[in-house]
């Protein structure tokens, strides 16, 4: 009975400090979109809409590919990597049974929010809505205006164009 006594406590914190060696290997973040709704990859693999909780064991280092599509916004491609807090488990693990836990001594930050950018401005958007009102070979034309417009407000973006070149070509695109 002695025996029984003894051990109990030492079998409580050989317990205890698995639990914190094994639940420190994982971490999770939330991944986030504004707006919410996003298709989320992870390395090519779809795996949900945002809001997204991730989790793995991977490695301190490690990075992960994760790729956001929306309609009607560009797509966004994130690495994480997983070396943004530090985990306390897996530093008290790895100074209690050196030196494997130190592997997962990085975690991921909670949360993760990242902003969607509309393909198209009000504006671009009320010139491609005014496209897709016309009919007949009108709505030909106007859709062959929208692609132009299109192609010259991603010179804008890129800093290619100015906004007064910007606002020149498209005065005149609209003017055709």
């Amino acid at each position: 009975m002695n025996k029984m006594k003894r051990a109990l406590p030492v079998l409580c914190a050989v317990l205890t400090i698995c639990c914190i060696f094994f639940t420190s290997c994982g971490s999770s973040t939330l991944i986030r979109t504004v707006p919410d709704g996003a298709k989320v990859y992870i390395d090519g693999e779809p795996a949900g809409v945002t809001p997204f909780q991730h989790y793995d064991t991977k490695i301190v280092g490690s990075k992960t590919d994760i790729r956001l599509i929306m309609d009607g916004y560009e797509e966004k491609f994130i690495q994480l990597e997983r070396n943004e807090d530090l985990d306390v488990g897996a530093l008290v693990g790895g100074i209690l049974f050196p030196p494997l836990p130190f592997l997962w001594i990085m975690k991921y930050r909670p949360i993760h929010t990242y902003e969607m950018t509309p393909l198209y401005n009000e504006e671009d958007k009320a010139v491609q809505d005014e496209g897709q009102i016309q009919s007949g070979s009108e709505e030909s034309i106007s859709n062959a205006k929208i692609d132009k417009l299109t192609k010259l407000k991603t010179l804008l973006d890129k800093g290619v164009l100015t906004i007064e070149e910007f606002n020149t070509e498209k005065k005149k695109i609209l003017a055709e």
